[in-house]
């Protein structure tokens, strides 16, 4: 296929872009950055500067490569920009939309989150309703996931990538990342004013909050795939949804970094509950190269 990849340069794409070309197909990767497009010409993919903000720009870069398929891997979350990401999810996947339809382009690929689902007690399938009632801010990301995931499906053959959270190179969850640097009390945690970053890794405390995680190379191995699933939502987690108390001294081992502080109350919201991923396992064929984060971890 003729591939346009958005956000070709961030955690998932640095490592999808390759897999791409190494699977034959012709891939543009799309990035704000002259560094960014040296990096994909020397990944063998050709490279188009484009702001997602600027709906002339992106509907010029999407027409000009005539894609097959349009892959979405646009965040902000190298910054740590809640607001900034919220308007990608919204704006950029607007404008990146109107331009694969203006296109003719028949199949898209988009990257969400597993976190989102509604409260309840066990992991969260892909029938699970987003938490539409959930109070601010969380509303505020629960609705804009909504937009992305609405936005896309106005493409004929739409897969919306449900990913857990992120761990291995270049990610927050990483030797040296944002969380190890908390964990060794480097950073303000759980201040957005001092450390944006610390706002969306949270405080290192293990508490009963149960998440679910994918490694990042396991994530781009998934949204390749996913060029060839049929329409749908795809939780694209690991096999072991686990407690903060569980996977977090366990990541602070795999670092180096001190262990944790226990959660005052121990205990947990509603929608932390992770995910299931027996439809991309069973069903789709998706096998991680790390299937939990208990040997993913010792890798960092």
């Amino acid at each position: 296929m003729r591939v346009f990849v958005a956000g070709a340069t961030g955690a998932v794409g640095r490592r999808l872009v390759p897999l791409l070309v190494a699977a034959g197909h012709e891939v543009t990767g799309a990035t704000r950055t002259g560094e960014g497009a040296e990096r994909l010409r020397a990944q063998g993919a050709s490279a188009v500067r484009v702001d997602v903000f600027d709906a002339a720009r992106v509907h010029r870069a999407v027409a000009d490569a005539a894609p097959d398929a349009v892959v979405h891997q646009l965040t902000a979350l190298a910054n740590g920009d809640r607001a900034e990401n919220g308007r990608i999810r919204r704006e950029g996947t607007r404008h990146l939309v109107d331009a694969a339809k203006r296109a003719g382009v028949r199949r898209i690929v988009a990257q969400s989150i597993s976190w989102a689902y509604a409260p309840g007690d066990a992991p969260a399938g892909e029938s699970t309703p987003l938490d539409l009632e959930a109070e601010p801010p969380r509303a505020g990301m629960v609705d804009s996931l909504r937009a992305l995931e609405e936005a896309a499906a106005e493409i004929e053959t739409h897969v919306v990538l449900r990913y857990g959270t992120f761990y291995g190179p270049g990610t927050w969850y990483a030797r040296g990342g944002p969380l190890d640097a908390a964990l060794r009390g480097e950073q303000a945690a759980g201040d957005p004013a001092r450390d944006p970053a610390a706002a969306l890794v949270g405080l290192p405390v293990a508490g009963d909050a149960v998440g679910s995680f994918v490694h990042v190379e396991d994530a781009a191995r998934a949204a390749v795939a996913a060029l060839d699933w049929p329409t749908g939502t795809v939780n694209i987690v690991d096999d072991e949804p686990a407690p903060a108390h569980a996977w977090l001294p366990a990541f602070a081992a795999a670092v180096g970094a001190p262990p944790p502080a226990p959660a005052a109350d121990g205990g947990r919201e509603g929608w932390e509950r992770g995910a299931d991923n027996t439809l991309a396992r069973r069903r789709l064929g998706w096998r991680p190269l790390h299937p939990t984060w208990r040997t993913g971890f010792t890798a960092l």
